[in-house]
């Protein structure tokens, strides 16, 4: 495939996924971003993509993250956030998910050494997960790009990650919210708004306005931005060995980040996130593009499957035990671990089956939140297990 076309492929996919989830509600529960894989996957093993282009899809997995990320912290009002409520209720989801991780990986350590390629990556593996369960999608590419783990081993987590997920979310809005309910105490709220709003609004269909004339310039500024920021965070690293430089790429962009959400009129960029987001999701098909199916060891992965499963189901019970101790009501515990397993989008959606809209805010700033320290904890875990 000509290397133009195969650029015009990547860009314009998304929007028509996008599209498509819109209009037809199957898809839309699927999700754009297991869409996207599945398109990749198919593409990349086609035959239809030479190696001739793998330089240039390397260097799009690459750069793509790194732009991603401040544009999603942009919007983030951290000067707003309760602290009281929302920040035990992010401490208690973090630990609980580190908790279940580093358990999981005593556990099935010894099962998963039994395939080497794994084995050796088990500290990697652990790191991810803490950086997917605290943060979101952009951690986990983040921290792979950090770590330098194979597009296979990332496919196979990632897949594996959006089929115990959807599973998760099953139970969440089947019986978990009468469950939590019931174990934890659930005070009266219906649709008060919050005051810790960490973006306006989260939309269904966030991309509709997104090309409108007053709405450019804006975007534009904040992708000058966030191009400013990597190419600071990449001067930084290039006083360091080379093994670390991505690494501290990653955690200065992060930083930056958050340092520039702290001016109002970078935060009032409202299309900041789901540009971001948007990168996310050529990221996905880009890195699924580049997977080959023969190497994806998918009988060998069973253990990987059951620690992915372990790691959410646990950190669920851990979480449920510390509100309990703590005295968090329930809607705000399940919103919350929702938001860090799932991610923000699918907030809207819970608080909808809870049938309380006031929740909502809680779990975006959570999630948001969980964006911004995922890389750092997910890393660290790393060398910790190393």
């Amino acid at each position: 495939m000509d290397t133009i076309l195969l650029l015009i492929t990547y860009t314009i996919t998304p929007a028509a996924i996008l599209w498509l989830t819109s209009k037809v509600t199957f898809l839309k529960k699927i999700g754009p971003v297991l869409l996207l894989y599945l398109v990749g996957i198919i593409l990349g093993n086609s035959g239809l993509i030479s190696d001739d282009v793998y330089a240039l899809q390397d260097l799009i997995v690459t750069i793509i993250i790194p732009l991603a990320i401040p544009l999603m912290l942009f919007s983030c009002d951290f000067k707003r956030w309760d602290i009281k409520n929302a920040i035990l209720t992010l401490l208690i989801g973090a630990f609980a998910v580190i908790t279940a991780v580093v358990a999981g990986y005593f556990i099935f350590r010894p099962l998963i050494g039994l395939d080497p390629l794994m084995g050796e990556q088990m500290n990697k593996i652990a790191g991810m997960l803490v950086g997917v369960y605290t943060g979101g999608t952009p951690n986990l590419a983040a921290i792979k790009i950090m770590l330098n783990v194979p597009n296979e081993t990332y496919i196979l987590i990632h897949s594996y990650d959006m089929a115990v997920s959807l599973v998760y979310l099953t139970f969440v809005l089947s019986i978990g919210i009468p469950f939590f309910r019931k174990i934890l105490h659930y005070p009266a709220k219906n649709g008060t708004p919050e005051k810790h709003m960490p973006v306006e609004s989260y939309d269904d269909n966030p991309y509709k306005e997104f090309f409108k004339k007053v709405n450019i310039l804006p975007l534009l500024s904040a992708l000058a931005l966030s191009i400013g920021i990597f190419a600071v965070a990449g001067g930084l690293s290039l006083i360091l060995p080379k093994s670390l430089q991505m690494v501290v790429v990653i955690l200065s962009i992060t930083t930056l980040g958050i340092v520039a959400s702290f001016s109002k009129r970078v935060r009032e960029i409202k299309t900041s996130y789901d540009a971001g987001m948007y990168l996310v999701y050529i990221f996905s098909m880009v890195v699924a593009s580049m997977a080959d199916l023969s190497k994806l060891n998918l009988s060998g992965g069973i253990y990987l499957l059951l620690y992915i499963t372990f790691a959410i189901f646990f950190s669920l019970a851990i979480q449920l035990l510390l509100s309990k101790l703590f005295k968090l009501d329930a809607d705000s515990v399940l919103i919350s671990s929702v938001s860090l397993i799932n991610s923000p989008p699918f907030v809207p959606l819970v608080a909808a089956a809870m049938k309380n809209r006031s929740v909502i805010i809680t779990g975006l700033t959570v999630g948001l939140v969980g964006y911004a320290v995922g890389n750092y904890i997910g890393y660290i875990i790393s060398l910790i297990l190393l």
